[in-house]
C-alpha cells in the first residue's frame, strides 16, 4: 500500500506513515533510501539507513500486531538526518537484551536483527511491555568513512512529538512547535505549543500551520501572549484548540494556558495531574485567558495531546516508560490511546529540568 500519509511537520520535516501490510518493508526501504540520498547522505550511509528501516519494518511484519512505521526528517544546526519510529500493540519483547544482540535475528532477517539497527544508528531507543506492545526509534545523521564508528549529531532534544492524520487523509490538521529561551541562570526555559485545527484535512492543516508560524514569530513568550498571537493568526481560518506550556526549570514550575480540547498532564511517579483549559475556539470565540501554574514533578514529564487520543492511558501500566526518550514516550501514548477516526498528536517534554 505504501505510505498512507505524507505531510510537513512544524519545522518543515517530511513525514510518511506506513501501515503493517505485505508492502511495508519494500515501501519503507525505498522511501528511506530516497530520503537519505535527497538529504545528501553518502551512498554508504543511505544504504545503512535503508537496511535499518528494512529490519524494523520486517520485524513489524513478522512479530507485531497493528504495527506502523513513521519515517521523517530531523534537522538541527543546518544538518539534516533521518529518523524512524515503530509502534505496535503486541506481543512485546520478553528479553530485550537478547533481541538487541548484534547478529541475532529470531526470524532470520537479512539485516541480522535489531542489534544491527542499534549499531548503525546514532541514537536508538526501545521500550517493550510483554503483552502490550513495543515502541522503537532510531536516528541517523551523516557520517564519513572515517567517523563511521562514532555516533554523529547532537543528542535528542528534551521535547519530541508525533502527529498522525485521520485514516484516509494525506495531511494532519494537528501541529506542534517548541522554542528554547536562555534563562538568567540554570537550564533554559522551554515553550511548547500544540494546535488541533478544527476538522481535518488541508483546511485544518492550514490553521495549525498558521498557529506554528505565529508561535515562532511572537516576541511575547508568556503563555497568554503566545495564545493571543495565535488567536490573531487563526482569524479567517477554521480556528482550533490550542494550548501553550512554559517550563521554567530554575523556578521549578510550568505555566499553562489552553483553549479547547487539548489535554495537558504532568506525570511523575504514580501521579498524573491534569492541566486546565478553557472552552472556546482560538481564532473565533476565545474567552479571557487564564494561566495556571503547577510545580514540576521530579523525574517526571509534561504530556500534551489532542483529542485524537483518549485520556484513558496510564503511564504506570507501562513499567520503566519515563526512563526512555520523549519520542518513545509519545509513541507509546499514541499506541495506547490514539484513535483512527481523528487526527492525532502528542508532545512530551522530559529531562528538561
Amino acid at each position: 500500500m505504501g505510505p498512507v500519509s505524507t505531510a510537513t511537520t512544524v519545522d518543515g520535516e517530511d513525514v510518511a506513515w506506513f501501515r503493517d501490510d505485505e508492502s511495508l518493508a519494500p515501501a519503507a526501504r525505498g522511501a528511506a533510501a530516497t530520503l537519505a540520498r535527497r538529504l545528501g547522505l553518502t551512498a554508504h550511509r543511505s544504504a545503512e539507513v535503508a537496511l535499518a528501516v528494512t529490519e524494523a519494518a520486517t520485524n513489524l511484519q513478522r512479530h507485531a500486531e497493528d504495527g506502523a512505521l513513521l519515517l521523517r526528517v530531523v534537522r538541527t544546526g543546518g544538518e539534516a538526518g533521518v529518523e524512524f519510529l515503530t509502534i505496535d500493540s503486541g506481543p512485546g519483547i520478553t528479553d530485550i537484551s537478547a533481541a538487541l544482540s548484534d547478529g541475532t535475528s529470531s526470524a532470520g532477517t537479512l539485516g541480522i536483527g535489531l542489534g544491527a539497527v542499534a549499531r548503525l544508528s546514532d541514537h536508538f531507543d526501545l521500550h517493550s511491555v510483554p503483552g502490550r506492545g513495543t515502541v522503537m526509534t532510531a536516528r541517523f545523521w551523516p557520517r564519513t568513512a572515517e567517523s563511521r564508528a562514532v555516533p554523529a549529531g547532537p543528542p535528542p532534544a528534551p521535547v519530541a512529538g508525533v502527529t498522525r492524520p485521520i485514516s484516509g487523509e494525506s495531511v494532519c490538521g494537528d501541529a506542534w512547535a517548541t522554542r528554547t529561551v536562555p534563562a538568567a541562570s540554570g537550564p533554559p526555559v522551554v515553550l511548547v505549543m500544540l494546535c488541533d485545527g478544527l476538522g481535518h484535512g488541508p483546511l485544518a492543516a492550514r490553521a495549525s500551520q498558521n498557529a506554528v508560524k505565529a508561535f515562532h514569530e511572537t516576541d511575547d513568550l508568556t503563555p497568554e501572549g503566545v495564545l493571543d498571537a495565535v488567536h490573531r493568526a487563526l482569524r479567517g481560518t477554521r480556528g482550533g484548540a490550542v494550548a501553550v506550556a512554559r517550563i521554567e526549570p530554575a523556578a521549578g514550575r510550568v505555566l499553562y494556558c489552553g483553549i479547547g480540547n487539548v489535554s495537558g498532564f504532568l506525570i511523575g511517579g504514580s501521579r498524573r495531574r491534569a492541566l486546565l483549559s478553557a472552552p472556546g475556539i482560538v481564532g473565533a470565540q476565545m474567552r479571557r485567558l487564564r494561566t495556571f501554574e503547577e510545580p514540576l514533578p521530579r523525574h517526571g514529564a509534561l504530556v500534551m495531546h489532542s483529542d485524537g487520543l483518549t485520556e484513558r492511558w496510564d503511564h504506570e501500566t507501562l513499567p520503566g516508560l519515563l526512563g526512555h526518550s520523549p519520542l518513545v514516550v509519545a509513541g507509546h501514548l499514541l499506541r495506547e490511546a490514539g484513535v483512527r477516526r481523528d487526527d492525532a498528536s502528542v508532545v512530551v517534554v522530559k529531562d528538561a529540568w
